[in-house]
């Protein structure tokens, strides 16, 4: 978009106006003694055609890596198709509906969001998103705490495979409440939440168990298990989930005899781009027994007396709509315009496109892994099943294979002893569909030459 700037002959029209004789005589209130001096490291400003020249030199510097790092951000396929809708004018400027009847196209799109999710995550119900997706864990949390009246605690049993940032996040916003997590055991040799470790808890009174699945390092919990073992105590079952994984794996409400109450996640790996860390958006889905606890704003269909179809804004029980004491979130922004994004490319992939791409995933993920541990000196982690993602052991410390791998273009993945200070050895990496044989290829044989030189 063009950028057009006041001309002095502009700025001196508008200060005879409002008579002042200089914009710094707008500030003087401040103390001078607060004032930044010139930036020595800033250049004065410079036209248009400078300044594209100079960031196309830049732009010719930059050598872009060969992607392989995941947690939580993940690259794929994005059509082009999915983008350019969703710029368009009357998505892209199109306000938070809070006169209903004059946002029908935003209604329905986000109705249409809310059946996808529903459908996808195996639930009743869905909102019209929250602000990211560890911000929607600690909904999740809070949300579960309101709806489960048999609990008379406000105890959490949370995973320890949950990611490290979904976990802090959650005890940032949930810490003042007198809500306490309680983080359960992880075993180590399948990478995965140690069993074992709810049997303390069998006869004490928890109101909720939140799982990952896939878990913070790629693999597979025993959702099945751990969905019965709290539902038998009358604890209600968060499950935090990469939607891309729910072409191939059992959706969270089929977990279990029951299913999972409540469900929440990331939706990044629908049509939004990497982009240095965001916007994302959270997506939040439950049974239909506890949608008056959901937060943030929920859509329905209906007719008007003329027997047209028309959608509006059913469930509003943020701070915008009530009385703030009575809101269920005060923190719940929606990302209407990733949600839209999201909407459009669920539609374009279509049910057996979500399956296309989560096997490519998994299968390029294997093709990786086995050509990786066929290395002298390299093994992987844990013994378990994995998604998209998984972990390898080196010789080396993880942070020198990294270093080493980047000074060959390849970012080869993350320190796991950053969250684990124990793994000093090892590497989570991540393979989605867009990885190409030869990208799998390289990475195989710049690990080896690295180890080799090393």
């Amino acid at each position: 978009m063009p950028y057009i700037p006041h001309t002095e002959d502009d700025i001196k029209s508008m200060l005879d106006t409002i008579g002042v004789d200089a914009i710094d005589n707008l500030f003087d209130e401040i103390p001078a003694d607060l004032n930044n001096e010139e930036l020595a490291h800033i250049p004065q400003g410079i036209n248009e055609m400078q300044l594209n020249q100079l960031v196309e030199s830049h732009a010719a510097n930059i050598k872009n890596h060969s992607n392989f790092i995941g947690a939580g951000s993940y690259e794929h396929h994005i059509p082009a198709a999915v983008w350019d809708i969703t710029s368009r004018g009357e998505f892209l400027t199109a306000y938070t509906p809070y006169q209903a009847e004059a946002s029908q196209g935003t209604l329905q799109l986000l109705y249409e969001y809310q059946t996808m999710m529903a459908e996808l995550t195996g639930t009743d119900v869905s909102n019209a998103s929250l602000y990211d997706g560890a911000s929607a864990m600690a909904e999740a949390v809070l949300m579960a705490i309101r709806a489960n009246r048999k609990s008379k605690t406000k105890r959490i049993l949370m995973a320890g495979t949950i990611h490290p940032y979904y976990h802090d996040t959650v005890d940032a916003i949930v810490r003042n409440q007198n809500i306490e997590l309680i983080t359960l055991d992880i075993d180590y040799s399948k990478g995965t939440t140690a069993l074992e470790s709810l049997d303390k808890y069998q006869d004490e009174d928890i109101t909720a168990l939140v799982i990952s699945q896939p878990n913070f390092f790629g693999h597979l919990e025993d959702v099945d298990a751990m969905t019965d073992w709290a539902h038998a105590k009358n604890c209600f079952v968060i499950g935090c989930v990469n939607p891309i994984s729910l072409g191939l794996l059992k959706a969270p409400g089929q977990w279990g005899e029951t299913g999972a109450d409540i469900v929440c996640g990331e939706g990044q790996p629908l049509g939004a781009p990497m982009a240095s860390g965001g916007p994302y958006f959270g997506f939040l889905t439950a049974k239909m027994a506890y949608v008056r606890q959901m937060p943030g704003r929920i859509i329905g269909r209906t007719v008007d007396a003329e027997g047209k179809e028309g959608f509006s804004l059913t469930l509003q029980a943020r701070e915008q709509h009530i009385r703030r004491a009575k809101a269920t979130s005060n923190i719940c922004t929606n990302q209407g315009l990733l949600v839209t994004a999201a909407t459009i490319h669920m539609s374009l992939i279509g049910a057996q496109g979500l399956q296309n791409i989560a096997s490519t995933c998994h299968h390029n993920t294997r093709v990786l892994l086995d050509s990786l541990i066929a290395i002298d000196g390299v093994s992987a982690e844990f013994s378990s099943p994995f998604f998209h993602e998984a972990v390898i052991k080196t010789p080396l410390p993880a942070s020198t294979v990294l270093e080493k791998m980047r000074e060959q273009g390849i970012s080869a993945g993350i320190d796991l002893s950053i969250y684990h200070p124990q793994m000093t050895h090892s590497i989570l990496f991540c393979v989605t569909e867009v990885k190409q044989d030869s990208e799998i290829e390289a990475y195989a044989n710049a690990l080896r030459t690295v180890l080799i030189e090393n």
